[in-house]
């Protein structure tokens, strides 16, 4: 077995889980060590709820994420979004919209098949989601999530022919299940701007991923239930230490699948995004106790993918 660990070290990967938990040194353009984000913010609407309550908790929130996809947005609703995010120095992100699950296969969906995710099924697939990015970064938006290693690849391509500014931001979904230093650092050679980890990673999985990666890892510390559940709040001090630089993410348990959202989730999802920064707030406040010292960046911080308005 060490044979076997010593052949991983030689090449730049750690050679098991690092139960030390060791300091990661790495930091994001600014020098900070965490930011957040709030995902699941399916429109405007529920964007607007969602500013009024971080300045209600007086939150400083980096980046809001979005899951329903491009496509079921109008150019006006992204136009809305992007006005909002980019008057606070905030990174929007939206989903490619056609995906897997949105697809006519029912593969995804059996028990089996359910590892395939949100890939894409198909060339044609692929040039949907190439469309749905185009038209996200023509209205201004400068970050999007992926969910399949074939599409990730090619938006590394698109930014190399300035089909896609160099500044946007690529995102992986938590739905790609990378789940160990190899895989995940693969994602990063292959494109990943920023990479959402499993949510049930140990400690010292986790730390191992960050020895063998240097792009900001993003990890739930409040999971929707249909990826677990788990509520990892008295864990934020040791996340941000062993994991850093790193998005503290505040899901939502009890929270409905309500995707691919709409008109008739708006109400709910007002209510959902409301609950989630006050979830938000009960992290931060772990944070203060726990860690005082643990750097954030300010709105605006390099690196964010700030959408462009006009």
């Amino acid at each position: 077995m060490q044979e076997t660990r010593q052949f991983l070290r030689s090449l730049g990967y750690p050679g098991g889980d690092l139960y030390e938990l060791p300091t990661s040194e790495k930091r994001f353009p600014d020098g900070a060590q965490y930011r957040v984000e709030l995902p699941s913010v399916e429109g405007p609407r529920a964007l607007e709820a969602t500013l009024e309550e971080i300045d209600r908790y007086g939150l400083t929130v980096h980046r809001i994420s979005q899951g329903s996809g491009i496509m079921l947005l109008t150019d006006e609703e992204i136009g809305e979004m992007t006005a909002m995010c980019a008057g606070r120095g905030m990174e929007l992100s939206l989903f490619v919209g056609p995906r897997g699950t949105w697809d006519i296969s029912a593969l995804p969906f059996t028990a089996a098949g359910k590892a395939l995710g949100v890939r894409h099924e198909g060339a044609d697939q692929l040039v949907y989601a190439i469309e749905d990015l185009k038209r996200a970064a023509a209205l201004g938006v400068r970050g999007a999530l992926v969910g399949d290693e074939g599409l990730l690849l090619l938006t590394k391509e698109m930014k190399k022919q300035g089909l896609l500014p160099a500044d946007f931001v690529i995102k992986c979904s938590v739905q790609m299940m990378a789940a160990n230093p190899v895989s995940v650092r693969l994602m990063q050679d292959l494109g990943a701007d920023t990479y959402n980890l499993p949510t049930a990673l140990t400690l010292p999985k986790l730390a191992a991923i960050r020895q063998a990666t240097d792009i900001p890892l993003d990890l739930y510390v409040e999971v929707p239930d249909n990826f677990g559940g788990f509520i990892r709040h008295y864990e934020i001090p040791e996340l941000i230490r062993i994991l850093a630089p790193v998005y503290i993410k505040f899901g939502l348990r009890n929270h409905p699948d309500v995707y691919p959202s709409g008109k008739q989730w708006e109400a709910t999802n007002i209510s959902l995004c409301r609950e989630r920064v006050h979830r938000a707030a009960l992290g931060m406040q772990m944070v203060s106790r726990y860690c005082p010292e643990a750097v954030t960046s300010a709105l605006g911080a390099a690196g964010l993918g700030l959408p462009v308005v006009g």
